[in-house]
């Protein structure tokens, strides 16, 4: 199932918190491309009125999947370096506004599927072993940023965005990939050559997103100076 999470969905998952006298710091997907955040925010405001000694704050990334992920990480030390929950959440959302997110597929059918490429498009660009360079945008959009043939070629477009616009290659970066773990590889051997130094997180993507983009897909997140 790939249908958004409700209101219900959130307030059982944050009431118990609140019942318990902590707050609550939810950090969540991008609005632009799911109803999600919106769904958390309207729980988070019926239960400010429920718990009024209580602190609740909802974060849009206006990213996914390791793009939403980094700004938890980064979330969960700024707590455990002592910041209030509005600290934490102000320079959680500071932080979003820098993510990063280049991300290649390996079958158009799935992107046509989703509504964002006609038929047509897709059953020609397959011909044509065109890859898609897809990007987030400031709203949290998925939006096309240019086009490759070949994964070989895609994936050293993803990595020339990293090396275009990175603003610490000591900093984290976070690859996703949907069964296509030698992709993923391949892409951060590029990404070493470019000059990043810090960790890299790889994970295989979540059914809910896979379903979106398909096998073969491989994602780059990244803190940028800019989106």
């Amino acid at each position: 199932m790939t249908t958004m999470a409700n209101i219900q969905t959130f307030t059982d998952a944050f009431e118990p918190v609140l019942e318990a006298g902590e707050d609550v710091l939810y950090v969540g997907m991008s609005s632009g491309i799911s109803g999600t955040y919106h769904a958390s925010e309207m729980a988070a405001e019926e239960l400010r009125e429920k718990y009024p000694e209580r602190t609740i704050r909802t974060v849009d990334t206006r990213a996914a999947s390791l793009g939403e992920g980094l700004p938890v990480l980064f979330a969960a030390k700024a707590r455990e370096e002592g910041r209030s929950i509005g600290e934490a959440a102000e320079l959680t959302k500071l932080f979003s506004k820098t993510i990063c997110q280049y991300f290649t597929v390996a079958d158009l059918k799935y992107l046509q599927k989703g509504g964002r490429i006609t038929r047509l498009t897709a059953k020609i660009g397959s011909l044509l072993n065109i890859k898609p360079i897809l990007m987030g945008n400031e709203a949290g959009e998925i939006v096309l940023n240019g086009k490759t043939r070949g994964m070989r070629h895609a994936l050293a477009a993803l990595a020339e965005k990293y090396r275009e616009l990175a603003a610490d290659k000591s900093a984290r970066i976070g690859i996703a990939h949907a069964d296509a773990p030698e992709e993923a590889e391949q892409l951060l051997s590029l990404l070493r050559e470019s000059g990043l130094t810090g960790e890299a997180i790889c994970v295989c993507y979540e059914p809910v997103t896979g379903a979106h983009v398909g096998p073969g897909a491989v994602a780059l997140f990244f803190s940028g100076t800019h989106r």
